[in-house]
């Protein structure tokens, strides 16, 4: 009963932390750029969103400054990467490096606390059970969600978003087919790392807090939910609609696996080496697959009208 009570607590920060996947998921397969900005910018969008309402702003309003914060910080990591020339894994680390400081200026120490009894969240750790369904952290997130998914598709279809894409598979022809390949990245990476914001300011409304440290390593998460999802889907899921939300399925996921992990009594100090280790095997299963498990072909004959 422990676990099952547990549970809706996990697909509710599962939920959460799917947006930050599918901003990862941007970057990592979209842009195909390695950016590790992101455990900066989870931080960075939980300081505003609580700041601000500390200060007296709409939830919303909130939770908008907070997106607009990590549409800032990508833009940043994109002028790092495209003006200075600086390699895309070495301009996430510097801008992740220079938000640690700007999170603490902002938040003014290293922790902000935000009480659900006299702020109206969207969601929280309370609104889990014995609510009504509109108010339920799950539902609500799981709107956030789907509307993310919808107007990235949108998004993704136009000639912007195709042009992005197409700089993501094949930089050199989209450059040749006159695609501003370097605006295209500078805007891939504000999109991930707004989504990224945005997770950051749900997650703190969620926990009650925001902490210098809620970043750290959520990367890997990310990176975990992508292939997770990937790995169960990619078989059924073609659809661009469809791959996002196998990452937010695979983010769900991990947050349950997680969750059983500790139901056994697994020692919690272990539980970031676990992460590495499920995200390593999923990176190998492709390479073992292919070096493994499939037979090479070997042409037979030649042709009959040679």
């Amino acid at each position: 009963m422990t676990l099952v009570n547990a549970l809706p607590g996990a697909v509710a920060q599962g939920l959460i932390w799917a947006i930050m996947a599918i901003g990862v998921y941007i970057t990592y397969r979209v842009l195909d750029i390695a950016d590790l900005t992101v455990d900066g910018t989870l931080c960075t969008g939980g300081a505003v969103c609580i700041m601000c309402m500390l200060a007296g702003c709409n939830v919303w309003v909130s939770i908008l400054l907070a997106t607009c914060a990590g549409l800032l910080a990508g833009f940043v990591t994109g002028i790092f990467h495209t003006f200075m020339g600086i390699q895309p894994i070495l301009a996430g680390i510097l801008t992740q490096l220079a938000l640690w400081s700007v999170n603490l200026k902002i938040m003014g120490k290293a922790n902000q606390a935000i009480n659900v009894n006299q702020y109206d969240l969207i969601a929280s750790l309370r609104y889990i059970k014995d609510v009504p369904f509109y108010q339920n952290t799950i539902f609500v997130v799981a709107i956030f969600v789907a509307v993310v998914i919808a107007v990235l598709y949108w998004f993704f279809g136009t000639e912007l978003g195709c042009s992005i894409r197409a700089t993501g598979c094949n930089a050199n022809m989209a450059r040749a087919q006159g695609i501003n390949t370097n605006l295209n990245k500078v805007i891939g990476l504000m999109i991930s790392n707004g989504l990224v914001a945005l997770s950051g300011a749900l997650l703190a409304q969620y926990q009650g807090f925001a902490d210098i440290n809620m970043g750290r390593g959520s990367i890997v998460i990310g990176l975990a939910a992508v292939i997770i999802g990937e790995a169960l889907f990619s078989r059924i899921f073609h659809n661009f609609a469809l791959k996002m939300l196998s990452v937010a399925i695979g983010s769900v996921i991990y947050y349950l696996v997680y969750q059983v992990v500790i139901w056994f009594k697994v020692d919690t100090d272990l539980l970031k080496a676990f992460s590495a280790i499920v995200v390593a095997i999923f990176l190998a299963i492709p390479y073992w697959k292919g070096k493994y498990f499939t037979k090479p072909t070997v042409a037979k004959g030649g042709d009959k009208n040679a």
